[in-house]
């Protein structure tokens, strides 16, 4: 009797923990979906009377910065040994060497990833002034095909031949999506920047893990603060530069709209707060289908707001494209899982004989073992 309770007990304290996370899956789902769709509806507004994509880029990225306070404020509200903020950074500072953050380090290991987090951000924000905000969010999508390329070629990781169909319908998506708009420059150029867009997203997370691993919650958020400070020192200079020689010009600060600049920033943030963090609480996979519900959702209000017309070779780009990213979502071991699964229905129909059928069966037998005559009769 204790092992059956304690056996009962240990099963609903696993299911149990598995609603909780399917639950926050769920809430982080909505959230992850909401902030992505709603930072590219609001760049694209902002477009309209702000003209200036590398200047948003840089702003937007100056918000990193509060990557590290959040995660402080969050150790403190949760756990039960709080350090100082001094003792904190010293800590996550590990993550860059021995010696923790030095020039050389900050160089080296810091300085090419935030070069690559600019051009990321900015060819994404570029190509939505080119094309609607659908196309942008779809085509994005195809950074994680270019992840699985890269980690195959560079990290040598396993390979997946449901990866290769995946990464083989994204390039489909891809060619599918410029012969909607008949090969015209201009949307031809908008595909060609947010293709460009996620490969640097791919390059980025590819060469974060052949060069610095897997980091923790504390040290992923000081990097990213690290990555504002590097905007802050070294990207400043462009949006100067572009604003005097009229690339990006406004006419005053009055004229900018604040509003939905900071907004941009914020969703931008609390995205990428989400898509770090968010496996604290949750699955990953479910963080991922937060990004491919954003192309609806984009779909939607394109629709409404800018009348634009989904062709059925626009909308079979897209529909190859979400397959491809859903199938790079599926683990390494599916195919075992699978064959495990297929196996257990068989032995389940092989166990399973209807009680029902079984007595008639039994009844039968039992009857004409009665009425048939022995061998005995026959002899007399």
């Amino acid at each position: 009797m204790e092992a059956g309770g304690r056996g009962s007990r240990c099963c609903w304290t696993c299911s149990a923990t598995q609603l909780k996370k399917i639950f926050w899956g769920v809430l982080v789902v909505l959230c992850v979906c909401s902030s992505w769709s709603g930072s590219t509806q609001l760049a694209k507004l902002t477009f309209k009377n702000f003209d200036a994509p590398f200047t948003l880029t840089w702003f937007a990225t100056n918000w990193n910065f509060l990557f590290f306070p959040l995660y402080y404020i969050g150790h403190v509200c949760k756990s039960a040994e709080k350090q100082s903020p001094q003792q904190k950074y010293r800590e996550c500072c590990r993550f860059f060497g021995d010696n923790g953050l030095t020039l050389k380090a900050f160089f080296i290991k810091a300085a090419p990833f935030g070069v690559l987090w600019t051009l990321t951000n900015y060819l994404y924000l570029h190509a939505i002034k080119k094309i609607n905000t659908t196309d942008v969010s779809v085509l994005f999508c195809c950074n994680k095909a270019f992840v699985f390329l890269l980690s195959w070629i560079v990290l040598r990781d396993r390979f997946m031949g449901v990866r290769i169909v995946a990464a083989i319908l994204a390039i489909a998506g891809i060619v599918m999506m410029t012969y909607a708009d008949g090969f015209h420059s201009h949307s031809v150029i908008g595909i060609a920047l947010v293709v460009g867009s996620a490969s640097m997203s791919a390059l980025y997370k590819v060469l974060f893990k052949l060069l610095l691993g897997s980091a923790k919650y504390g040290e992923a958020a000081l990097f990213l603060s690290v990555l504002a400070v590097f905007n802050v020192l070294f990207v400043t200079c462009i949006p100067v530069i572009l604003y005097f020689t009229k690339v990006e010009y406004w006419s005053s600060f009055n004229a900018i709209p604040w509003g939905s600049i900071c907004g941009f920033s914020v969703l931008l943030l609390t995205f990428n707060i989400l898509l770090n963090f968010g496996i604290a609480v949750t699955y990953p996979t479910l963080i991922s289908l937060g990004i491919v519900l954003s192309v609806p959702v984009n779909a939607v209000v394109d629709h409404y707001l800018s009348n634009i017309k989904f062709n059925s070779v626009r909308v079979i780009a897209i529909v190859i494209i979400g397959l491809g990213f859903l199938l790079l979502l599926l683990p390494e071991e599916w195919d075992e899982w699978l064959i495990k699964l297929l196996t257990r229905l068989k032995v389940r129909k092989k166990e399973e004989v209807p009680e029902g059928n079984g007595d008639i069966v039994s009844g039968l037998q039992n009857k004409s073992r009665r009425t048939r005559p022995s061998m005995s009769s026959f002899t007399h």
